[in-house]
């Protein structure tokens, strides 16, 4: 509890390396789109997904998915006031693809980490 709080103490001006947070590993693929970005990491034999809101604040419909080649896409949806996900997929020696949606505007990333 006490680790969870320096976190958020510690980056309370910085939503964007609060959303970064969320994801471990490195930064594997940022897409911009209007509204926002899609961010995949790479960690280990796994890959995290989000979509982070441009302007955050009030609520509007969000989306993140993300498949590993061969599995069922992860999705996390709903009306949210600054990002969707993180979302996670095994990925050891296997592709995935991501996209993201806020307020009806898309990225995606198309196969990826192969």
């Amino acid at each position: 509890m006490t680790a969870t709080g320096a976190l958020v103490v510690g980056a309370p001006d910085a939503p964007a390396a609060e959303a970064a947070s969320v994801c471990s590993g490195r930064p594997a693929k940022t897409v911009p789109f209007a509204t926002g970005e899609l961010r995949v990491y790479k960690a280990r034999g796994y890959a995290c997904a989000l979509a982070v809101a441009k302007n955050p604040g009030k609520r509007r419909p969000m989306t993140v998915s993300l498949q590993a080649r061969g599995g069922r896409p992860v999705v996390d949806q709903g009306n949210f006031t600054r990002q969707a996900g993180p979302v996670t997929v095994h990925a050891l020696n296997r592709c995935v693809r991501a996209s993201g949606e806020i307020s009806g505007k898309k990225g995606s990333t198309g196969w990826i980490l192969c």
